[in-house]
């Protein structure tokens, strides 16, 4: 069974346009769930524009809708320490009713520039993917911990060191909210073998490509146990307002491909209805 949902981009766009989409969304019973991304600068339109911090910005949307699942697509886990971010979710998941799918990855790499230097202009430290993604496996296994476990505990990691760690209150959903791993790296992808419940990638691209990086998440899987049907395929597909019949083929492809899980990214300014406009042309 294929889920579909949304996806707005906080940047170059008001916050009251956001709103006004997400509450769109949350009446139409074809879009199951609504993203935001992860970025504190834009990475297109204006590079000097306007950009909502994403967890900030999803604690309000959670507060003001009441159907939708949501989520970030997906946190830096560059950006804020694990136990702190940790925090913030169980917060979103208390807000929404229980309704957060909990998307994270390594973090953006040194390769876009305009993603880059978001990190430089906030201080932030950058270091090698082959770090990041080490940083990424600590982080998930930690903050898995802090949302289950019944007692204080110390970790100490190459990347991560807590003591007397403890996460109080809990998250709404048990044992704890999906975890949505985005990515396409094979390093990425082993993570994504033993923690996912969700693996993301971005689509509209070569499909053969994309089924090539599923099936080494399968193989990883196998490796260490696991059934790769355990974890669902999602994939982020780029809405065209004027091609709705190239945007529906792409749908077509990647479910046909076994990508379960479909987001559908919308490029603003959002047109009135827009939300309605994906049910009756893309989805049904």
């Amino acid at each position: 069974m294929t889920s579909f949902g949304i996806m707005t981009p906080p940047m170059n766009v008001g916050y009251d346009e956001i709103r006004r989409v997400w509450q769109e969304a949350d009446a139409i019973p074809e879009i199951e769930h609504a993203w935001l991304f992860d970025h504190l600068m834009p990475i297109g339109g204006d590079p000097d524009g306007p950009i909502h911090e994403g967890w900030t910005l999803l604690s309000a949307l959670a507060a003001q809708t009441e159907r939708i699942r949501l989520g970030l697509l997906v946190t830096s886990n560059r950006f804020r320490p694990p136990a702190v971010l940790a925090k913030i979710a169980t917060t979103v998941d208390i807000v929404s009713g229980g309704r957060l799918d909990f998307g994270i990855g390594a973090g953006s790499r040194p390769s876009h520039p305009l993603a880059r230097r978001e990190y430089d202009g906030h201080g932030l430290p950058y270091h090698s993917q082959d770090d990041a993604v080490a940083a990424l496996a600590e982080a998930l296994t930690v903050i898995r911990r802090l949302w289950t476990s019944e007692e204080p505990f110390d970790f100490d990691g190459e990347h991560v060191k807590l003591k007397g760690a403890f996460g109080n209150p809990k998250p709404v959903q048990r044992p704890h909210p999906p975890i949505v791993l985005g990515g396409r790296a094979s390093a990425t992808l082993r993570v994504a073998a033993e923690h996912a419940d969700v693996w993301n990638i971005p689509g509209g691209g070569d499909i053969d490509d994309l089924v090539g990086r599923s099936r080494l998440l399968d193989r990883y899987c196998t490796e260490i146990g696991r059934d790769p049907a355990e974890i669902t395929r999602s994939i982020v597909l780029p809405v065209d307002y004027d091609k709705p019949a190239a945007t529906r083929e792409k749908i077509e492809e990647a479910v046909g491909a076994g990508f379960g899980h479909v987001v559908l990214g919308l490029a603003n300014p959002y047109p009135d209805g827009v939300v309605r406009w994906v049910a009756d042309e893309l989805i049904r």
